[in-house]
């Protein structure tokens, strides 16, 4: 086993921070990189390595492609970046692999839109309490702002109950555990540190590229030296590359729908209904228990269950959906034609997710009939959607686009992933989706599916290790 350099790690790859309750993500433009790069030369022991577990504060730092070059990094540099990364998210190819049509649409986002390369950095900060994150988001601004940064969005989050996400689901369960690190976990859920940071062997048993400088730009020599193209620095060891959506959700329509669709003969609410139907959409009871251990009802003490598969107790899709969210974003057992091949195909496009909510929700108790009662309209709300792969193409898109958007996943026929799924194709002549729910004799099909998700903004970012960081201040 690779021993992993914590020391030159970004601390967000470890872990995420949820001691740390309080977060802001700030996005920015570099208008005077020399400046800016003195900044980052001052305070580059601020930004938080993965061998420290903070307890008050924490930062960490990503580029994009665009904010790479307002550094002042070399053409050749630049170009051993992969292509996926150079392009982003808002190429019209781009649109089409992830899904991002209709509202969707990068020309609709809010920020990091179409045509526009205003997007430079991601300050990720961190704080025990808001107090603390409002002290520190001051400071940094007051440093950046105005001097050497333009602002182009500040992204604020809140903290739901029970770790819930807006539509009252617990969050944060099915993560993989990155080989070398301290956590232990079963073998089917450890996946290599190739696949999620450079200069590590992946689940293929090889390291992704990397991208390099030439040695001569090195002049303070604080890089190493590249394994896989000679005389060249290794820039992306210990770094890798962020996904960064803004995911807006549209919690009145989902529920709205739920209660439409599970109502009593006599027109009448039925709760439970409500929520089993929701539940088969998403995988997961609200309490977090997988529906492939608890088909029947929601179960407390298997709330942070993840260790079970679908192959054996659930090949027909019985008790969770072949549709369902997280049975399309994490297939586990469920692929090939063995258990383990299955897994081992699941754990080569793996993602590890750092995502946080944002927004007031629509009632504070999260309870599914409140919320359809409820009158309020204020606001918005979503999960700021975070992760971290080292093959952008392989891991985030191919998620993306070969399972949650591709309506014949898994043997289905036509039904994109009913939670996340756009379903404002242009080649397709049905702006909704459909769900089934399997079940003997004959399923249950649910149709005029809307989208509960939209895209408001995003970027692909590289998180540097900190050696990488150093050199990029110097440049």
């Amino acid at each position: 086993m690779e021993q992993i350099e914590l020391k030159d790690l970004q601390g967000l790859i470890v872990r995420g921070y949820a001691e740390l309750q309080s977060a802001a993500f700030m996005v920015l433009k570099v208008t005077d990189a020399p400046v800016f790069k003195k900044w980052l030369q001052q305070h580059i022991n601020e930004v938080t390595p993965g061998n420290v577990k903070p307890t008050d504060t924490a930062m960490n730092i990503a580029f994009t492609f665009a904010g790479l070059r307002a550094l002042g990094l070399n053409k050749d540099s630049l170009d051993s970046f992969p292509l996926e990364f150079e392009d982003g998210m808002t190429t019209r190819q781009k649109q089409a692999l992830l899904g991002d049509f209709g509202n969707s649409d990068p020309a609709n986002w809010q920020w990091g839109q179409k045509g526009n390369d205003d997007t430079h950095v991601l300050l990720a900060l961190y704080a025990a309490n808001m107090p603390m994150l409002e002290s520190l988001c001051a400071t940094v601004k007051q440093q950046l702002v105005g001097h050497c940064a333009a602002e182009v969005k500040m992204l604020d989050t809140s903290n739901l109950v029970k770790r819930k996400e807006h539509f009252g689901f617990h969050d944060g369960i099915a993560q993989p555990t990155i080989d070398g690190l301290s956590r232990k976990d079963s073998p089917e859920n450890t996946v290599a540190a190739g696949e999620f940071i450079l200069g590590y062997k992946n689940e293929y048993g090889q390291y992704d590229y990397s991208p390099v400088v030439p040695g001569a730009a090195d002049k303070n020599n604080v890089l190493p030296a590249s394994d896989q193209v000679s005389g060249m620095k290794d820039l992306g060891k210990n770094g890798t590359y962020l996904v960064f959506r803004q995911l807006e959700q549209d919690v009145h329509s989902f529920w709205n729908y739920m209660d439409k669709k599970t109502k009593n003969e006599d027109g009448s609410c039925n709760p439970e209904q409500m929520v089993k139907l929701a539940s088969k959409m998403v995988g997961r009871w609200p309490s977090g228990a997988p529906l492939a251990l608890s088909p029947d009802k929601d179960s407390e003490t298997m709330a942070d269950m993840d260790k079970f598969g679908y192959r054996q107790g659930d090949g027909d899709g019985l008790k969770c959906p072949f549709a369902s969210h997280v049975r399309r974003t994490n297939p586990r057992d469920s692929i090939d034609t063995d258990k383990k091949t299955s897994i081992k195909i699941a754990n080569k496009h793996r993602i590890v997710r750092r995502g946080r909510s944002y927004g007031s929700p629509v009632e504070e108790s999260m309870d599914p009939m409140d919320i359809i009662k409820s009158d309020n309209k204020e606001g918005t709300r979503g999960l700021h959607f975070i992760c971290f792969n080292t093959n952008l193409t392989l891991q985030f898109e191919f998620i993306q686009n070969f399972w949650v958007n591709n309506p014949k996943f898994g043997g289905l026929y036509d039904e994109r992933d009913p939670v996340m799924g756009n379903h404002s194709h242009p080649l397709d002549s049905r702006q909704s989706g459909t769900f089934s729910v399997e079940n003997h004799p004959i399923r249950k099909r649910h149709t005029d599916v809307p989208e509960f998700v939209t895209v408001k903004g995003g970027a692909y970012f590289f998180l540097p290790g900190i050696r990488a960081l150093t050199f990029l201040a110097s440049i």
